[in-house]
């Protein structure tokens, strides 16, 4: 069986700290309201007494009700340990809840615990949770980050049971992506774990404590990157099988059985997604000792997202369809209220029908009828007949001659291009988390430009510097000449038309399967590409503009049309 390194988790043997782990109080809850952190586990407590000594201090005095910088108000202590407290708290001046992590300025990890939430601070990506504040003021160093009440640990998701494949999948896509942008900066997290990860109420994942977990309980490394590419790959192998893949229980999960070695999650519970279940090995074993059934190990969350790229997109379930409750027939009928009911078993006389028209008016409206159909043969008649004898007396003109050599002079009306449906479309976002408001897209093409799909928020028109576009696949149903796309934008937006080949059988999910044939700019862009014929189209937003309604940048699109 493969070796495997345990750098990216933090458990460890807890027979000697027992003690210590009794004392340790619930763990920073780095922004759930109804679910705090238990990211303490006795490890943790066993590093911080071995790594600080001497230079650990006594944590403040602080109370509920304290204010930091008259502004912070501290409502509840979640964590008291190793010197540092974390407290749930209110930011009067805006009126929000916030979380708050404090230390003594003279503690041995207070410098490092600024410089790394000031350095998470700048990374300004919406997929972590944001550091709002750093400050030394007053002997004491405090954090404030996000207070996120919506959002809910992995730990808490696993405890009913694992994760269905497309939710597994979406966790595993936009945690390996936001990794890879924040090693791209110098930043690593080191303290990924399901407690530090989490699900809104719209279904994205975010993750909590980029540099400032680690900081706070003084965890280093020198290969971050594969620590942290590790890391996703135990969250994935936990998701698939509600198991730890090491040998000790952590997180609320129960770990493997003891002298077996690492097994693949398809090997531990039956039904999990083979393709998944290997790209979690990929990332766990990453240290080249990979099992012949696997490819390459990853070594870091960039490869991890190559990975994932190459993988078949794996759809969200189909919505449970509900039949409709059986019709239940009653006994009331209408018109029968005041009638005499019939007797059982005696026949009942209908009364027949009137005959149509009999009466004097019928008869009359009969002849008018009759009347205006014979006028109307006439008058047909007659404009037949005058037609082909006009016909006649041109064709014996003799200074006329009938040609049929193509040059006919005569005006002809300009036939403009015919609409092409659109039979299907998906958000597309291959450089970033995979996900872009997928339950709006239906109003792309709705026919309406009251409604749009728009972009998740951005820090400036350029993505935040995160990825070159967004965009949306169109599907036509199949391979059709295409004249021109119309875009209609909210705002003032740069984008650019991309096509699959007519070739490609089913539609490709790497960005590079799709070329350039027109591009513009503006809220009414035509775009017209010349001799296309494709099946997929790709509209790819390349710069956002800032919206009026909320002063974020996000792309919005109204409405799209297709014509030949």
């Amino acid at each position: 069986m493969a070796e495997r390194s345990t750098a990216a988790v933090d458990v460890a043997d807890n027979s000697d700290d027992s003690s210590l782990t009794a004392k340790a109080d619930q763990s920073t809850a780095d922004g759930v309201a109804k679910n705090r952190e238990r990211d303490t586990d006795s490890d943790e407590v066993q590093e911080s007494a071995r790594t600080d000594g001497p230079g650990t201090t006594s944590p403040p005095e602080l109370h509920s009700g304290h204010k930091l910088a008259r502004r912070y108000r501290l409502e509840e202590c979640v964590t008291r340990l190793d010197g540092f407290s974390s407290w749930r708290a209110v930011d009067e001046k805006l009126r929000r809840a916030v979380g708050v992590h404090i230390l003594p300025a003279d503690h041995s990890r207070a410098r490092s615990v600024l410089a790394a939430a000031r350095s998470s601070a700048l990374l300004g990506d919406p997929r972590f949770v944001q550091v709002l504040d750093a400050v030394e003021e007053n002997d004491l160093v405090y954090v404030v980050h996000e207070w996120l009440p919506d959002a809910t640990e992995l730990t808490p998701l696993l405890a009913s049971g694992p994760l269905e494949p497309y939710d597994a999948y979406q966790m595993v896509s936009q945690i390996s992506s936001a990794m890879a942008a924040a090693h791209r900066e110098g930043l690593a997290h080191l303290r990924l774990n399901p407690n530090a990860v989490l699900r809104t109420s719209t279904g994205q994942w975010r993750i909590r404590g980029l540099a400032v977990n680690a900081a706070l309980r003084g965890v280093t490394t020198e290969t971050p990157q594969r620590t942290d590419t590790e890391a996703i790959g135990a969250l994935l192998y936990a998701a698939l099988t509600q198991r730890w893949p090491y040998e000790s229980d952590a997180y609320g999960l129960s770990g493997l059985p003891k002298d077996i070695g690492l097994i693949a999650p398809d090997q531990v519970r039956a039904g999990v997604h083979r393709g998944l279940s290997e790209l979690s090995m990929r990332a766990l074993v990453n240290d080249g000792a990979t099992a012949s059934r696997h490819e390459s190990p990853c070594t870091t969350p960039e490869e991890l997202v190559k990975a994932i790229g190459e993988m078949p997109r794996i759809r969200p379930p189909e919505p449970a369809f509900t039949a409709p409750p059986e019709y239940q027939r009653t006994t009331y009928q209408q018109g029968t209220y005041g009638r005499q009911a019939p007797r059982l078993g005696a026949t009942q006389q209908v009364p027949a029908p009137p005959p149509p028209l009999q009466s004097r008016t019928g008869k009359a409206l009969k002849w008018a009828v009759s009347a205006l159909l014979i006028a109307a043969l006439g008058l047909g008649s007659w404009q037949l007949a005058d037609a082909l004898m006009d016909q006649g007396g041109k064709n014996e003109d003799p200074g006329q001659t009938q040609t049929n050599d193509g040059n006919d002079k005569s005006p002809k009306k300009p036939t403009g291009g015919k609409p092409i449906a659109i039979s299907g479309a998906r958000d597309f976002d291959p450089f970033g988390d995979q996900t872009e408001k997928p339950s709006d897209i239906g109003k792309v093409y709705d026919g309406s430009t009251a409604s749009y799909w728009q972009t998740d928020y951005y820090l400036s028109s350029d993505f935040g510097r995160l990825k070159s576009g967004v965009g949306i696949i169109l599907d036509l149903g199949k391979v059709q000449q295409v004249g021109k796309v119309k875009v209609t934008f909210v705002g003032d937006t740069s984008v650019e038309l991309r096509s699959a080949s007519a070739d490609a059988g089913s539609e490709p999910t790497s960005f590079d399967a799709y070329t350039k044939v027109a591009e513009g700019k503006g809220t009414t862009v035509e775009l017209k590409p010349k001799a296309l014929e494709s099946r997929y189209l790709l509209v790819w937003l390349t710069e956002l503009p800032m919206q009026s309604d909320d002063g974020k940048w996000r792309g919005r699109v109204a409405d799209i049309k297709v014509t030949s």
